[in-house]
C-alpha cells in the first residue's frame, strides 16, 4: 500500500474520462492517499493521535462515492477483496452456521487475515437486529488483526441502524468505528445518476394496458431465440422457482420478490444467473407496505452491485415514487440506482 500517487493519476484519469475535477473528490482521494499509504504521521496530527484502519466515506446518492473508492482500490497492489455489505454478512453468517463454534467470529476473522490486507465494503448498511448485535465484536476483532477497512454508505456513522429494534445493543459497534476511523463526507449537489433523457429509459408508468403491451414488446426483443425454461434457486433449503427465465433473462411480479420471505442471499442466488431482469407491478410505497418495500431496496443493491440490467412496470413515474416514513432516507438511493440501472442503451 505504499508510495501510491493516486492525486495525479486520479486527475489523468478525469482528464481521460472528460469528469469534470471536482474540489470535494480531490479531497477525498488525497484523504485515501494519506491513509492507504500509511502516513501515520499526518493522520496523527489530524486525527487526535489514534492509529485509523478504517475509512469510512458517507454522503447523498449519486455523488460518486463507490467511483472514487473504487478507484483506489484498483491500484492497491496488496492482498485485498472488495464486497457489497450484504454479501459480507452472508458470508460471516454462513460460516457460522457451517462451523457452530463458540469462537466463530474470531475464527472469521483469522481467516480473513489469512486472505486479505484490506476488505472493501460497498454500501454499508444495518437493517436488522441479528447483524446489529454481532458487528461490533466483529470490527474489534477486525481491527486487531490490523485488517483496514473502506466502506461507502448514504448515511452518517451516528445515524446507523437509528430507530432500530434493540439499538442499544449496536452502540458498541459505533463506539468501536468511532476509534478506528477517518469519516468524511462526500458533498456534491447533483445526482449524477439521474441526469438522463426519459427516451432512453427501460421503465414503464402508470400500469394499464399500453405499458403490459410495451413491456411484452420489450421481452420478446431481449429474449428472441433463446429457450425458455425453468429455474430452481435453493438457498439454504429453500427452494425458489424462475419460471420466466431465458439464458439469462428473468421475468417477475414485484410480488414474487418482494411479499414473500426472501432474503439477501436469495437476491444474491438470483442474481448470479441473470444479467437482465424484468420486475413487473411495483406499487406505490407507504407504511403499510415498507417491509416489502425493504426486500426492495435490498434486492435493489444486490442487482446494481452485480451490474444486472433493469425493466420495470410501475404504479407511478420513477421521478415521484413514494416511499414508507420509515425507509424514506436510504429509498433515495434505490431510486438513483433505480435510473442508472433501466438506462437503455
Amino acid at each position: 500500500m505504499h508510495n501510491l500517487n493516486l492525486q495525479d493519476s486520479f486527475k489523468e484519469f478525469c482528464n481521460q474520462n472528460k469528469f469534470e475535477e471536482n474540489t470535494s473528490q480531490l479531497e477525498i482521494i488525497s484523504l485515501l492517499n494519506s491513509f492507504l499509504n500509511f502516513e501515520e504521521s499526518f493522520f496523527n496530527r489530524i486525527f487526535n493521535k489514534r492509529k485509523k484502519l478504517c475509512f469510512y466515506l458517507y454522503g447523498k446518492v449519486g455523488v460518486g462515492k463507490t467511483m472514487l473508492l473504487d478507484f483506489a482500490y484498483e491500484r492497491l497492489k496488496i492482498k485485498k477483496h472488495r464486497q457489497h455489505f450484504n454479501e459480507f454478512m452472508v458470508s460471516f453468517h454462513d460460516f457460522k452456521h457451517e462451523k457452530k463454534g463458540n469462537n466463530t467470529i474470531s475464527t472469521f476473522v483469522k481467516n480473513l487475515k489469512k486472505k486479505y490486507d484490506l476488505i472493501y465494503l460497498d454500501e454499508f448498511q444495518v437493517t436488522n437486529i441479528v447483524d446489529a448485535m454481532i458487528l461490533g465484536k466483529l470490527f474489534q476483532l477486525i481491527f486487531e488483526a490490523n485488517i483496514k477497512i473502506i466502506i461507502t454508505t448514504n448515511i452518517k456513522l451516528n445515524h446507523l441502524y437509528k430507530d432500530g429494534l434493540q439499538r442499544e445493543q449496536f452502540l458498541p459497534f459505533i463506539s468501536i468505528i468511532e476509534k478506528f476511523s477517518i469519516q468524511k463526507e462526500l458533498l456534491i449537489n447533483d445526482d449524477y445518476r439521474t441526469k438522463t433523457d426519459e427516451r432512453t429509459q427501460d421503465y414503464l408508468t402508470p400500469l394499464n394496458e399500453k405499458t403490459s403491451f410495451r413491456a411484452n414488446q420489450r421481452f420478446r426483443q431481449l429474449t428472441k431465440g433463446k429457450n425458455q425454461e425453468n429455474k430452481t434457486i435453493t438457498t439454504k433449503g429453500r427452494n425458489f422457482i424462475i419460471e420466466n427465465f431465458y439464458s439469462g433473462v428473468a421475468r417477475f411480479k414485484f410480488k414474487d420478490l418482494c411479499d414473500k420471505n426472501l432474503g439477501a442471499e436469495d437476491y444474491i442466488n438470483i442474481a448470479n444467473i441473470c444479467n437482465h431482469i424484468f420486475i413487473e407491478e411495483i406499487p406505490k410505497f407507504n407504511n403499510e407496505n415498507s417491509n416489502q418495500q425493504l426486500r426492495f431496496i435490498t434486492l435493489i443493491d444486490i442487482l446494481y452491485d452485480k451490474k444486472i440490467k433493469l425493466t420495470l412496470t410501475l404504479e407511478e413515474d420513477l421521478k415521484n415514487l413514494s416511499s414508507s416514513v420509515k425507509h424514506s432516507e436510504v429509498f433515495n438511493r434505490t431510486v438513483s440506482r433505480l435510473f442508472e440501472m433501466t438506462k437503455n442503451t
